[in-house]
């Protein structure tokens, strides 16, 4: 085993690293949330990972995006992340898109991955992820930040946890709390958590269960939701 997975050694196996090096995942969105997981995969061991983004660093992002800094502002997230994700982990094979996640394109960007994250900041782009993913039989890690609030699902393909739970809302609640630097960082992460169960056949996955956190005053709740008949 690799000298630089060996303090994921004793809670995985060398034979579940081996699965965590082979599992492709794709994540939309390289920003608060974006950042923080496409970090946290390649050092777990994920060693083929597609990041998209269309947007550039700016000011605003400085408060709590990871790879936000004065030398960055104006620069392309997706490729600013690969050249630090190459630092940590020369192994990781990173593949970056600039450009948006959209009706025409999407589902090329995502086919061919084992697992989607959604770590895009609007519900348009959240519900189409959820179609495509589906039409292509892809479990989609789903994440959303506002304030001292996240929430996070595997939304496996039939449940339409995402179409459900943003039936009645046209803007997510970070319009109106924003976002500080701690939430992006805890919900990523959990998300994170979620693929590497995902990968590893864990029966304490979120699959087709909605988390909802609220860092305030630390309460939680599980939402579990059906396929769709």
């Amino acid at each position: 085993m690799l000298k630089r997975y060996q303090k994921n050694m004793n809670m995985l196996s060398v034979e579940d690293i081996q699965k965590v090096n082979q599992t492709k995942v794709c994540v939309i969105g390289c920003g608060g949330l974006g950042g923080y997981v496409i970090e946290s995969l390649a050092r777990l061991g994920f060693e083929t990972i597609t990041a998209v983004d269309k947007d550039v660093f700016d000011e605003t992002n400085l408060n709590r995006q990871i790879y936000s800094n004065r030398r960055t502002i104006g620069l392309p997230k997706a490729q600013v992340t690969k050249k630090f994700i190459k630092n940590i982990n020369t192994r990781c094979n990173i593949n970056t898109m600039t450009l948006a996640y959209d009706s025409r394109l999407g589902k090329k960007i995502i086919k061919n991955h084992d697992i989607v994250v959604d770590a895009v900041d609007n519900i348009e782009t959240k519900l189409l992820l959820e179609q495509d993913c589906e039409d292509l039989n892809i479990p989609l890690i789903h994440g959303a930040i506002g304030g001292w609030y996240g929430q996070l699902a595997i939304v496996m393909p039939g449940s339409r946890i995402i179409s459900k739970v943003y039936a009645d809302n046209d803007s997510g609640v970070e319009i109106e709390l924003g976002n500080p630097s701690f939430t992006p960082a805890i919900v990523a992460n959990m998300m994170v958590a979620e693929v590497l169960k995902l990968t590893l056949n864990k029966d304490e996955a979120l699959i087709n269960k909605l988390l909802t956190i609220n860092l305030l005053d630390y309460q939680h709740n599980i939402i579990e939701f059906k396929n769709k008949d």
